[in-house]
């Protein structure tokens, strides 16, 4: 245990300084800010790939491969359904930059509904970025050592401060930059564990995974439909997303997220297959930890510099939403210093909960629940709404993430059964309440 934990030291710093070396430093803001480099903007590839690594982050991966151990394949597939944000946001982002010309989600957001929605749009995600950081690295501290140990929190620590160092740098160019070679590194590593798990046992095969699981909304697909149905409005929540639908040509910008849906989701189902594995070999607990332990160092290692990477990437892309989101949005300070403090800031206030024990999944199901009051704000743009139907919205959108966290939700209203049940339709109910309510404001006008 020692020997894969020096291995794992190893791996986390050497990573890291590599990385660092590797990224750009900013001279100036529209390189830290707008990763602009030599007036080129990002291309259709880079684009995609830093969009799929930044949200195939380490809590991802941890929940595709329990979520394959608990329901099989259903559990991938409920799992991936949320990449079907990326084509949402794709479509809604391409359409409002072509027809609409705004320049940012906050600049659509002032223009329509005024700074009062800016400043509860901006808590919201500004909670979304503060989840994204205790959430990821949580998942880090697990494989080296159990949840309250010593090694646990030292590992949280020095990571979130490694990859602070290398995201100082550069800002949202090193944030892209780094994006391009983790993906590259995950690919690589994703299929060398694919393929080890699928020689080890001649018994496991495809046709294994496609029966692993049972087509039932108690065996996943309460999730799934839930998933689909955050998509609408879990997106525009997240500016690690919305903030590269801004970066490119919206023509770019349009291929890049389209791409993502397809190649993102396929990923989570990819590695949802070593949940499945641990399946068809009866192991219990930590699905990637446990598969790891099974094969021996090699493909231990293997899994852990996957979880490394792609934490790094969510946790860079989070640093440098924030510091854009003070600077540019909110206009609190446009200068690299002000970013680089504000970086900073969100790495420490983000690690807060790691010594709170919270929990990993609700980081992504309760928030997705809170926000759906977003869907008819983002998904009938072109409106003309009051800035009432706004705040409306947004509010009974909240309200519903509270029956959820609470549960206080009417069993009657619940049409399903087995577990996530509740999120399925509390947030069918909701979007239905904040959709209608969105609408009354203008309805009562005419």
């Amino acid at each position: 245990m020692i020997e894969v934990n020096l291995w794992q030291w190893g791996l986390v710093i050497a990573s890291s300084m590599v990385l660092f070396l590797l990224s750009p430093w900013a001279k100036n803001t529209n390189q830290f800010f707008k990763a602009v480099q030599k007036k080129k903007e990002p291309s259709t590839f880079i684009l995609m790939g830093s969009l799929i690594i930044s949200w195939i982050f380490a809590k991802s991966i941890t929940n595709a491969t329990n979520l394959g151990l608990d329901y099989g394949i259903v559990g991938g597939v409920a799992y991936a359904g949320y990449y079907v944000s990326f084509a949402v946001a794709g479509v809604v982002i391409y359409k409002m930059r072509l027809h609409g010309k705004y320049t940012s989600i906050h600049h659509f957001l002032r223009s329509k509904f005024g700074k009062g929605a800016v400043a509860v749009f901006s808590i919201l995600i500004a909670i979304r970025l503060f989840n994204e950081v205790w959430s990821n690295t949580m998942v880090i501290g697990t494989y080296f050592g159990d949840m309250g140990t010593s090694p646990y929190y030292w590992s949280i620590l020095v990571f979130t401060a490694l990859t602070l160092a290398y995201v100082l740098k550069g800002g949202m160019s090193s944030s892209i930059f780094t994006d391009v070679i983790q993906m590259g590194l995950f690919a690589i590593l994703l299929l060398v564990i694919l393929g080890a798990i699928f020689s080890a046992d001649t018994n496991f095969s495809s046709k294994t995974v496609i029966i692993s699981g049972i087509w039932s909304f108690d065996m996943g697909l309460n999730l799934l439909f839930a998933a689909v149905l955050q998509s609408f409005s879990y997106p525009f929540h997240d500016p690690v997303l919305t903030d590269r639908g801004f970066l490119s040509s919206p023509k770019i910008t349009l291929k890049s997220f389209l791409w993502a849906s397809i190649l993102g989701a396929l990923c989570i189902i990819l590695f949802s297959f070593v949940g499945v594995y641990a399946q068809s070999q009866g192991m219990q607990g930590q699905a990637a930890v446990e598969v790891g332990k099974a094969f021996g160092i090699v493909i231990l290692l293997g899994i852990n510099f996957i979880m490394i990477t792609s934490a790094a990437s969510t946790l860079d892309s989070t640093f440098s939403s924030f510091s854009k989101l003070l600077a540019i949005d909110l206009k609190f300070g446009n200068s690299l210093k002000f970013g680089r403090w504000s970086m900073a800031l969100i790495a420490a206030l983000g690690t807060i909960p790691v010594f709170l024990n919270a929990e990993i999944l609700s980081a992504t199901t309760i928030s997705g629940t809170m926000v759906i009051g977003l869907t008819p704000i983002f998904l009938f743009w072109k409106d003309k709404a009051p800035k009432i139907s706004f705040h409306l919205s947004v509010f009974c959108g909240i309200l519903f993430g509270f029956l959820l966290i609470f549960s206080w939700f009417p069993q009657r209203l619940i049409f399903t059964t087995g577990k996530y049940a509740d999120l399925l339709w509390i947030n069918f109910w909701g979007i239905l309440s904040c959709i209608t309510l969105y609408f009354i404001p203008k309805w009562i006008k005419r």
